[in-house]
């Protein structure tokens, strides 16, 4: 079982997030609303985010493509913040009664996703697990060992190695015990993409 006492950090996690001109911060609300209702949001929340920062993002035509790189961080930024929102929905725990929170910021070369959600001790620790394997293993080996757990249907956290694999997304974790309610853990994910 996971400390719940004590704050732990994984990978390339920033206390704080650099002042940047272009951010923007969505709030979902806890609400009774089955899980499978919510779920169906995220991609429509996703793919929001995909065309906002598009908008703003200044990206030049990839050379001999057709596509601009306007188009490929509108795809990169749906994709992740689907991912990253899925994920804090699948393992928030609804007792918490707070927001499930995803912030991007954006820069001239770089793109930040911040998820904030809260989950329990025993979800925690069965992440912070998986985070502990990732990060000691060769990345390659990992990933084909967890597309042979997709493909038995077992666990596999597909969908977090894929943005690193696919997009070289670097990521930082924070787990944090809230101190009024120490069955409870802010799960701050941090996700840097660089452009």
């Amino acid at each position: 079982m996971a400390q719940t006492s004590t704050v732990r950090i994984f990978g390339e996690f920033l206390e704080e997030v650099p002042a940047g001109d272009e951010y923007l911060t969505l709030h979902f609300s806890p609400s009774t609303a089955p899980r499978k209702r919510r779920w169906s949001h995220n991609g429509l929340s996703a793919d929001f985010l995909g065309d906002y920062f598009a908008a703003f993002f200044p990206g030049d035509l990839v050379p001999d493509s057709k596509i601009s790189q306007k188009d490929s961080v509108k795809g990169a930024v749906s994709y992740i913040a689907n991912e990253l929102l899925e994920n804090a929905v699948k393992y928030s725990t609804d007792a918490a009664g707070l927001p499930i929170t995803i912030s991007l910021y954006l820069y001239d070369r770089q793109i930040i996703f911040q998820v904030v959600n809260y989950a329990s001790p025993a979800a925690v620790d069965k992440y912070q697990q998986f985070i502990r394997a990732m990060l000691n293993a060769d990345m390659d080996e990992f990933y084909t060992q967890q597309l042979e757990k997709a493909a038995l249907g077992d666990g596999s956290n597909m969908g977090l190695l894929t943005m690193i694999n696919d997009y070289s997304a670097h990521f930082g974790w924070k787990f944090s015990p809230l101190e009024a309610e120490p069955e409870l853990i802010q799960v701050s994910v941090l996700v840097r993409l660089d452009a």
